[in-house]
């Protein structure tokens, strides 16, 4: 993961000796669009007119430290965004190199850079393949970071993906706009096609859709609303936000709410929460023990559980304590999300294609307790380390979801790689390069093509 010294090739022009063959201005612009965590987000005062602004997402040096005083919210059910609980600020996405910037490396400082700590590079990649491969910044190359908070259908981010569409279309002389998601951002994508699809028919030609968890994340999401959410494993996440800091805030996201399992879904096995419980016998029964039986709980029951778990849930604030228990506002909401994604339909005349990451055991159920140490008391599960059932994915979402999208895909390929690690895969390049119909200097050529549904095997 440390490598030596550079200097980041974003700021570098495309090198075209070794590839003349193509025209800058033949391209059709590109939108790039990230996913949960893929934005960053910077504090801004509110009374300062002049001022720096704070990044707070994400950040190596001071990390845990930023996070609880900038970006612990509280869901608004009156106006259905989540708002900060530092009230003298405000939590904005910069727009610095034409969206680029805030999907790009996520910690841009100079110590990640010289150090090219990749687990924060994020779209960085992508982006140096684009340009090598002819795009041009502000021209046909854009990128829209949000506040990935907020729900996916919320009018804020609507707005701002209809006006980043309006900017690439008018920028490239009045060209259609391919679309290029990660993960989550495949749901805003979805989101934004079913609410605005004049608007999405006539600026949109091709989504390429990478990751998106169509279906949701059952294990990963279960687990995030009741112990936390570690985007970070091993030495490093010492300098990341820490698994309960980041708990307390996505108890208060819309956004993941959105991505529970979804339970009309037709799972080859429905995911579930299991809970090895104490069962204590009745005060009459003088010559009975303890047992303990397991508890399993599907989409529909879940809630239950989480209610439960979090009924006593609460963090301190400038001295104030705030109640967090789960959040039935919340679920309403993205019920209704549900509901919007699961009658969505491609629209006429535009081109999809998935990408999705196989080959890594991807969390699906999650149990706490065990026959051994059984919970006692529900709340007892937020203390809990889980144990996982596996399926096959890319570590984050199942397969069998990131190919849920129930949309007719002109190709889908299932590429053997981790879920962030598919903004930087070579094959996944390769086929992105292949479906914008755009070549670069890269010498691999893509595997050959043996069905419509393929795994490729690298």
């Amino acid at each position: 993961m440390l490598g030596g010294c550079s200097v980041c090739p974003c700021f570098t022009k495309p090198d075209t000796s070794e590839n003349g063959d193509f025209d800058p201005a033949d391209r059709d612009p590109v939108l790039l669009v990230s996913g949960m965590g893929g934005s960053i987000l910077h504090s801004k005062s509110k009374r300062k007119i002049f001022g720096f602004d704070t990044r707070v997402w994400v950040r190596i040096f001071l990390a845990d430290l930023e996070f609880k005083r900038k970006l612990w919210s509280i869901y608004n059910p009156q106006t259905g965004y989540t708002e900060e609980l530092d009230e003298s600020s405000e939590i904005v996405v910069p727009d610095d190199d034409h969206g680029l910037y805030a999907i790009d490396i996520l910690d841009p400082s100079l110590f990640v850079k010289c150090f090219h700590l990749t687990e924060v590079y994020h779209f960085h990649d992508m982006i140096d393949m684009l340009v090598d491969c002819g795009y041009i910044k502000g021209t046909t190359l854009f990128g829209y970071g949000y506040d990935f908070r907020q729900s996916n259908r919320i009018d804020k981010l609507m707005e701002g993906l209809k006006a980043k569409l309006e900017t690439a279309h008018k920028a490239s002389g009045g060209r259609q706009v391919n679309l290029i998601s990660h993960s989550m951002g495949g749901i805003l994508i979805k989101c934004f096609m079913t609410l605005y699809p004049d608007v999405f028919s006539k600026y949109v030609n091709k989504w390429i859709c990478i990751a998106c968890p169509f279906q949701g994340a059952p294990g990963c999401i279960n687990d995030a609303l009741l112990t936390g959410l570690q985007f970070i494993e091993g030495f490093e996440s010492y300098f990341f936000v820490g698994r309960w800091t980041m708990h307390q805030l996505v108890i208060e996201c819309p956004s993941i709410y959105e991505m529970l399992p979804n339970p009309v879904f037709e799972w080859k096995e429905i995911p579930q929460i299991h809970v090895w419980r104490k069962v204590t016998p009745d005060e009459d029964d003088e010559d009975a023990s303890p047992s303990v039986k397991l508890e399993s709980y599907g989409p529909l029951e879940c809630p239950g559980v989480f209610e439960e778990a979090l009924r006593h849930n609460e963090l301190d604030f400038n001295g104030k304590t705030f109640a967090l228990p789960f959040n039935h506002a919340i679920l309403k909401w993205a019920a209704g999300t549900r509901q919007l994604l699961n009658k969505a339909k491609l629209l006429k005349g535009v081109s999809f294609y998935n990408i999705s990451g196989t080959s890594f055991e991807t969390p699906f159920d999650v149990c706490y307790g065990s026959e051994t140490s059984p919970i006692d008391d529900f709340s007892e599960i937020c203390h809990t380390q889980p144990a996982y059932s596996y399926v096959d994915g890319d570590e984050t979402v199942p397969y069998e979801s990131a190919q849920g999208d129930g949309f007719e895909a002109v190709e889908r390929v299932g590429i053997p790689a981790r879920h962030r690690q598919l903004l930087r895969d070579k094959t996944a390049f390769q086929y992105i390069q292949k479906w914008l119909g755009i070549s670069s200097n890269n010498k691999h050529k893509i595997p050959p093509k043996t069905s419509k549904v393929m795994n490729v095997v690298q």
